[in-house]
This record gives C-alpha cells, structure tokens and sequence, in this order.
C-alpha cells in the first residue's frame, strides 16, 4: 500500500469521526429536547418510581453531564449502556442480533441487484431503442420511481395475503424473500440504467472504433473492453448502495416484521429508548461512512489514474 493511499485513508479516517461524532451530538441534544420521556409511557407509574427510574439510569443528571458521560463510555469502551424497555438486555445485544439479520438481508439482495442490474444494462445498451430496451427503461424507471414501503406493502398483499406463496412475518427463512426483493428492486433499477448509460458511452470512444476497424470480436469487444470500464461508475455506487439497503430496510423491516436493526430502530423511536436510539444511530453512521470510503479506494484500484485527495 502506497504512502499516498495511507495518507488518504487517514484523513478520511479523522473525517469519519468528526462525522459521527456530529451525528451523535445533534441526534442526543434533539432526542433530548423533545418533549415527554421514556417512563412517560409506563401503566400507573407515580413521580416518585419515576425518579428513582432516571436516577438508576443516570438521566437525573445535568443534560450535558449525560452527554460526556456517554462519551465517554462509547469511545473507550464501547458501552451503549442497557436498554430501557427491553429490561435486562444491553443495546449492544440488541443491535448484534438484529444486524445479523440485516446484513444477511443486505448482502443478499444487494448481490442480486448487482447481478441483474449489471445484466440487464449490458442488455439494454447493446439493443439501444429496440423494444428489450425500452422495455427496461420502462420497467426500471417504475421500480426507482416507486418508494420502497409502496413496493413493500404491493409485494406483502399480491404475494402474502392473496397468493399466499409466502409468510407475510419476516421472522422465517420463506418469510425473508419478500423483504429481499424488496430491497433489491431500487438498486437494481439504478445500477441497470447506470450500467446502460456507461456503457453507450463507452462504447463511442476512440478505442472501441478502434477496436471494431482492427477486426476484433464483438463479445471481446463488449466484455472485455466495453463492460469493465463501464462499472466504474457502478463501484463508486456499490458502498453507498450497501448502506442505503442496511439503512433503507429500517421501513422494510417494520412491514414485514423482520428482526432487524431497522425493525429495533423504529422500535427505539416509538418507545423513546434513548440509548437504544442512540446506538443505532452510531452504527448506521459508522456503517455509511465506512461504506463511502471502501467505495473510494476500490474506485482508485479500477482506475489507478484517479488520483485521491
């Protein structure tokens, strides 16, 4: 590894933890300000339990002082502290097996975008405005244009409720396939007009025309000229589209009532679990940071004339 290339990867290290470090301070001031509280919401809780309930959880504290304490225990040891509806369960329990089912989630769906929207491109360029193409076009642009609660809820009543093919509850292996088409749909659609566009690109540079006058094949031509360099604009997309997908099935997972991070997060939101609350937060941030900068450095190992700054 390069002098350079761990220069880079150190900045953008430092800016990553000013980054979430932003993140956590605006999300506990906000959480913080609005009105109302995590107790407010228990059966017949007096003002006495009441206090006693924040003076166990340190939440009777100056705001501030609560701020760096949490601080504190987050960056040297990396303690969310307990959960304060889930009696009994630490936050960092909570967030491991719920992103065990969520990265799963991820890691599926964004592979079968990737596959398909790469196919299907490559498809759509190389009939540029025959009916396959447009046909594409079509059918993607519904599929980027359409919000994924609405893809999610159509999937959940056609496939679930009507056909009954699968179980609408997420908490199965079957049930899962509906959340991860889901998913993949949006990026799918994305990548596949990206990878059209690239590629007609490509394919009216010099070297192409080049290529075709010198009696090369046109299969090499397209898949081994044409095709690698039209993913470029694909790699910087991967990393983000990771962490749209982890971040992005927080609605998903509440519809299909998947036992995800997104499903724990909505949670958190709804019953004010502030240290619940808190910890996803760092760890989606943490997560679309790192994405962006693993998403940078392969873009450099494509194309080694991209110089980073």
């Amino acid at each position: 590894m390069s002098t350079k290339l761990m220069s880079y990867i150190l900045k953008r290290l430092v800016l990553a933890l000013l980054t979430v470090w932003v993140v956590v301070t605006i999300t506990f001031f906000v959480m913080h300000a609005v009105p109302g509280g995590p107790f407010l919401a228990e059966k017949a809780i007096s003002e006495a339990v009441t206090k006693q309930l924040e003076a166990k959880y340190g939440m009777d504290k100056p705001l501030m002082t609560q701020y760096l304490t949490y601080l504190r225990d987050v960056g040297t040891r990396f303690d969310f502290g307990p959960s304060l509806k889930q009696r009994g369960r630490e936050v960092a329990d909570i967030i491991y097996d719920g992103m065990k089912t969520s990265v799963k989630l991820g890691l599926i769906a964004a592979s079968i975008a990737l596959f398909f929207g790469i196919i299907l491109g490559t498809i759509a360029a190389i009939r540029r405005n025959k009916i396959i193409d447009k046909v594409i076009m079509v059918i993607t642009t519904a599929f980027v244009s359409m919000p994924s609660f609405i893809m999610g809820s159509l999937l959940l009543v056609l496939f679930a409720l009507k056909l009954e093919l699968f179980p609408a509850n997420g908490s199965t292996t079957a049930g899962l396939v509906l959340p991860i088409i889901t998913l993949a749909l949006y990026p799918l659609a994305y990548i596949t007009r990206l990878v059209r566009s690239s590629m007609l690109d490509v394919l009216g540079q010099d070297y192409i025309r080049t290529a075709h006058a010198k009696g090369v094949s046109r299969t090499k031509i397209i898949f081994g000229h044409a095709l690698k360099n039209s993913l470029i604009p694909v790699i910087t997309y991967v990393g983000p589209m990771l962490a749209y997908i982890v971040t992005g099935s927080l609605v998903v997972e509440k519809i299909f009532a998947v036992p995800g991070i997104g499903r724990a997060f909505v949670n958190s939101i709804t019953g004010r679990d502030y240290p619940l609350i808190m910890g996803t937060t760092i760890v989606l941030s943490v997560l679309i940071v790192v994405m962006n900068l693993v998403s940078d450095i392969l873009y450099k190992v494509v194309d080694p004339r991209i110089t980073l700054e």
